[in-house]
Parts: C-alpha cells; structure tokens; sequence
C-alpha cells in the first residue's frame, strides 16, 4: 500500500524514472564450471547446486549481476545518492554426464532491475525482508523481499518454487506475506501449483488468531520461468487485490 503524500514528495521518493539502457549478453551454451557462464563485466552474485533434472549430478543455480558504473546513477530524491540499477541473470545449468554443464535457463525478467533508493534491494540478503536464492529438494527458490523506508507501509516477501519439468523452469510454488506496519494488519498466500490448492491467511501482528481459507484453483500447464515475468509485479490471477 502507497501512503497519500503530497505531489512533490511523490516526486523526491518515485525512484528512477529512465533506467539507463542495458544489451543482455549470451550466454555459453556449455561450460567447465560456474565461472565459464560469467561474462566480461559481470560477476556471480549468489550460487547453489543440487540435482534438478533428476540424474543424480549436481546442477548449479547462478544469479550473475552486472558491474557497469554506468549502471550507477545519481538519486535526487530521498534515501541516499546513488541507485546501484545493474541488472540481474538468473542461470540455471544441467551437469553433463562427460563432465562441464549444459545452459539451460537464462532468464533475466523475474528479478527486476533496482530503481528505488527507498526500498531495499529486493533480492540482496540483508535487510529486513531478505531476498536470494537457494536449491531446496531438487528445485529453485527465489526469494524477492519487500521493505520501503519512505513511500509505502507494506513490507514481506515473495518466494517462486520452480522445478524442472518438460525441457524449462516450471513454477510449482508461490509464496507471498505481507505485513502493513502502520496498522499490524498481516496476510500471506501460498499456492501449490501440482496439488491445485491455495491457503489464504489474515490476521495480525498484535493477535495470535488467524482466519485461514484453504481453496482448489483451476487446472492448467505450469509457467515458465519466462511466462512468470517481473517477480515484483507477479499476481497471479489478480488474487492479490482481492485480499
């Protein structure tokens, strides 16, 4: 939720208006290791592995994120002077049984670039919320957290389960909480997308009782990664504005 401000403090909070422009590399098809993906100018923000397809090689999961100066720009508004807007990739790559990896997914939609020197970078770990990566059980979580020291209330998190399935990244999981801190108000949301239910809570931080509605959503292919998009903005069948 947005907190009615006056128009210029609007202004001095909206973050940048015009990112500055970025071409997305390609990347290796294979490599040796982790490394070999990374390319010129970027570096391995966070990393995990585990086996993901299913044959018993460990897999690697990769956040790459850009280093252009370029990318930093000047903030003329609250909460700091610079914004620190260098995109985000997020790599997945398959072990070859002869040894090296196999790209698999390179997505660079589900984490949005930063462009709010008011909020917290919503997929570095520290913080309130937290954000980040991690291989659990044979699939990707990708944890993008919400905190705005001016400019909102709400605060929480957004987690996307996704496993291999059918040659791409198929979101199984979503998992949403949000907590408004001027009023306690707290709701989450969690879907499981191969069972088709869905568990909606409300309540709040000052009482322990929550009220808890368990629904079946309707059957349909799993998305991918890609057809998730912005992992910000994601609302899947506009549930969350029918809280």
């Amino acid at each position: 939720m947005i907190v009615l401000l006056l128009p210029a403090l609007v202004a001095s909070i909206s973050g940048v208006q015009d990112l500055p422009p970025v071409t997305y590399p390609k990347l290796a098809p294979t490599a040796a290791n982790a490394e070999g993906f990374v390319p010129k100018g970027w570096r391995i923000e966070s990393r995990d592995s585990g086996d993901l397809d299913g044959d018993g090689l460990p897999d690697l999961a990769l956040a790459l994120k850009q280093q252009d100066p370029a990318n930093i720009v000047a903030n003329k508004g609250l909460c700091g002077d610079r914004i620190d807007t260098n995109p985000r990739i997020l790599v997945v790559a398959l072990a070859q049984r002869g040894g090296g990896y196999r790209l698999a997914v390179q997505n660079h939609s589900l984490i949005p670039r930063y462009d709010h020197a008011c909020a917290e970078d919503w997929f570095a770990s520290e913080g309130v919320t937290g954000g980040g990566m991690e291989v659990v059980r044979g699939t990707v979580r990708i944890r993008l957290g919400r905190f705005m020291s001016a400019g909102g209330w709400g605060m929480g998190a957004t987690t996307y389960t996704f496993r291999w399935q059918q040659g791409a990244l198929r979101l199984i999981g979503y998992d949403y909480t949000n907590v408004q801190r001027n009023t306690g108000e707290m709701d989450t949301q969690s879907i499981n997308y191969l069972t088709r239910r869905m568990k909606t809570s409300t309540g709040s931080i000052s009482d322990d009782a929550q009220k808890t509605r368990w629904s079946t959503i309707p059957a349909r292919p799993l998305l991918t990664i890609d057809q998730v998009g912005n992992g910000m903005d994601f609302d899947p069948d506009s549930l969350l504005g029918k809280r």
